[in-house]
């Protein structure tokens, strides 16, 4: 099978310099969870009950314990700058980023925490270009989040941006159970994830 030029398909080829932010919240009929990388719009495929149950897991847990400043947002974009608009799966952020009900984005400045599930499609982009992207916006906090072991339980790496370097380090690698005291104090157990 042949594929059909953009035009015929309905989709309008790109502009010369890529997308902008701009594109991306204005684009009429974009797919759920469009992101915008480099420029380039990415379109994710359907995921996993996984992926679903390790999201609710996790908000549930880190909004156990969240300060008052902070708000836990899902599946929202970021704006990293002018070509680059991710989705996090999850992020942590500053109360007062939090616009109202009509809001679409958040900047990454506001951004304390990003989380990403790892889905088999978007590994690469998770590990690599996404972690490149969130410390030099300087988001202080990334977790990334697999299925693990025979039980399929959430397996996270803990990063955290480093001053000196601008880039991540790791803090830590958590199975059945995270307990963290940075960005705030955070203890969700993992293996809860059985029960959703």
């Amino acid at each position: 099978m042949t594929a059909q030029p953009a035009e015929q398909s309905g989709w309008r080829m790109p502009p010369l310099d890529g997308y902008t932010v701009d594109d991306l919240l204005t684009l009429p009929d974009l797919p759920p969870h469009t992101e915008l990388i480099d420029g380039s719009l990415v379109l994710v495929s359907p995921q996993r009950y996984f992926h679903f149950a390790a999201i609710d897991l996790l908000a549930n847990g880190l909004r156990r314990t969240l300060p008052s400043d902070l708000k836990v947002a899902r599946e929202m974009t970021v704006v990293l700058d002018r070509r680059n608009g991710p989705e996090p799966d999850l992020c942590v952020i500053r109360a007062a980023a939090r616009k109202g009900l009509e809001q679409t984005y958040f900047e990454g400045k506001d951004v304390l925490l990003a989380v990403e599930v790892i889905s088999p499609e978007s590994e690469a982009r998770d590990r690599l270009t996404k972690t490149h992207k969130y410390a030099a916006a300087g988001i202080r906090y990334y977790w990334l989040v697999e299925m693990s072991g025979p039980d399929h339980h959430p397996a996270i790496d803990v990063f955290e941006l480093c001053e000196d370097t601008g880039a991540y380090r790791s803090t830590g690698n958590y199975r059945d159970r995270i307990k963290i005291e940075k960005p705030y104090p955070i203890d969700i157990d993992l293996t809860a994830i059985d029960e959703l």
